[in-house]
């Protein structure tokens, strides 16, 4: 799926229940009409406590920092913590998702159908596939120094774990410190693995071709 571009406006949906202005006076106003039950904030919506470090109306804000930094945009960021959140066993709540994100975001201001939802999930799904190939493939064709590598994962590390406090999520010093120790450990092997693999016999991905690196 090609994802949507960065610039895209957030789907906005109109609520099927705003009054008519046409109305008379002595006519009921058709949001009166709903029934309190169908009005209703779930339960677990109400209860909902994520991104509440970030104060209602900073979209742009949001989106403006993750441009700077990562391939995703706010929208994408958002919806992509509430599909991980709101997962049953039957699949993703996207109805409910949709219908309750300015409720659920305080920087999103607009209701999403479930396909909008359904979309912004795919595309972030789809650019963290490809910055992932991206980043390995840098970390393994040598064009950084050990030195180069530790300060980009270090970069990485600290927009991530940013990322991470503002969505309401505590991390302790003691968890950082294991998880940054446990991340270099696995880009020390990467390297040393890519290398030896760089000296070796290389598999073409589309056709299975095995070649020696000298080969042209």
């Amino acid at each position: 799926m090609t994802p949507p571009p960065e610039d895209e406006e957030p789907t906005r949906v109109v609520s099927p229940h705003e009054p008519d202005e046409t109305a008379g006076d002595d006519e009921p106003d058709a949001a009166d009409s709903q029934s309190p039950e169908s009005d209703a904030i779930p339960e677990d919506v109400r209860k909902y406590e994520r991104f509440t470090k970030i104060e209602s109306g900073t979209y742009d804000r949001a989106n403006e920092f993750l441009r700077e930094r990562t391939y995703i945009t706010a929208r994408e960021w958002a919806i992509a913590r509430l599909c991980a959140d709101f997962r049953t066993e039957t699949g993703v709540e996207m109805t409910k998702i949709g219908e309750n994100l300015p409720e659920l975001v305080p920087f999103m201001t607009d209701t999403y159908t479930p396909q909008a939802v359904n979309q912004a999930r795919a595309s972030f799904e789809e650019k963290v596939r490809k910055a992932g190939a991206t980043f390995l493939y840098g970390a393994m064709s040598d064009f950084f120094t050990a030195e180069e590598l530790d300060d980009v994962m270090y970069e990485s590390t600290e927009v991530a774990k940013f990322l991470l406090e503002v969505e309401g999520v505590d991390l302790a010093v003691e968890d950082e410190m294991e998880a940054e120790d446990r991340i270099s450990s696995v880009m020390r092997e990467v390297r040393e693995h890519s290398a030896a693999l760089r000296h070796d016999e290389v598999c073409c991905p589309e056709c299975g071709h095995e070649f020696g690196v000298d080969e042209k």
